[in-house]
Formats: C-alpha cells, structure tokens, sequence
C-alpha cells in the first residue's frame, strides 16, 4: 500500500457527499479503526424534535466505512444495525468511534459506538463489510 490510512479516508470523504452534508470531521483515522465528530442540526430532527434515527445510523455509518477502508482496499457494507439508548437533540456534538474487531479474507466485522458530548452513549452500531479485492487508488492493486 503506497498511500496511507489518512489519504485514502481524505479521498474517501472527498467523494462522500452524504458525510460532507453531516459535517462529519475525521478525528482519527488508521487501519481498522476512525473517530469522528459532528453537530447535529436543525434540519436533522424528526417530527418528535430529537435527531432523526437515520442521521445517527449514517453517522456510524461513515466511522464503519472509514475504519474498514482504511487499508486501501474497498469493503462494502453487507449488514449493520444500530440501537438508540438515548435521544438526541439539535446541538448535540457526536462522536463515532469505529473499531474493527475480526476480519477474515473476505469479512470484516465493526464495532461502532457514537457518544454525545456529555460522554453518553446515543448509538451502538454492528457492522459486516465485504472485503473486496479491489484498491481505491489503481496505482496501489500492484504493490
């Protein structure tokens, strides 16, 4: 691999429109692993005014894809779920960390947990990526 976790999660959020429109901000990124943060907004609630589930879901989501693509190679979600133990709230300031726990030739299975800035725990995310063999730089599927 000739470019490193950090290029290939810029490239990876360049190209990602949906993050960018969360205001999703890398913290950390590295094989198997990626923190990041965002603020939820106004236009992110639901009609009961806490977030919206799928803002919270897409938010893991981005630190999954992020930390499962760090190497490189193209991992593609195939299942992931999320629970909610708390609502969240228009100001709210969250934190995803992803952590990958196993990965096999063509699996590789996450950990997601989304915290909001007291420190409580608003999401518990589990995915399964599939793990291609395919490289986001063409220039690296030869080394």
């Amino acid at each position: 691999m000739s470019h490193t976790p950090e290029q290939v999660i810029a490239t990876l959020v360049a190209r990602d429109a949906f993050s960018q429109w969360l205001g999703v901000e890398v913290l950390d990124a590295r094989v198997g692993y990626s923190r990041i943060r965002m603020t939820v907004r106004a236009d992110m609630v639901n009609g009961f005014g806490t977030s919206h589930g799928g803002i919270v879901f897409s938010f893991a989501d981005s630190a999954f894809a992020f930390a499962t693509n760090a190497a490189g190679t193209l991992s593609v979600a195939i299942d992931a779920s999320i629970s909610f133990p708390v609502a969240v709230h228009v100001g709210d300031t969250l934190t995803a960390i992803a952590e990958q726990e196993s990965v096999t030739n063509k699996l590789g299975f996450c950990n997601v947990t989304v915290r909001n800035q007291h420190d409580v725990i608003v999401g518990h995310f589990r995915g399964t990526v599939y793990r291609t063999n395919r490289a986001h730089f063409p220039s690296d599927a030869s080394t």
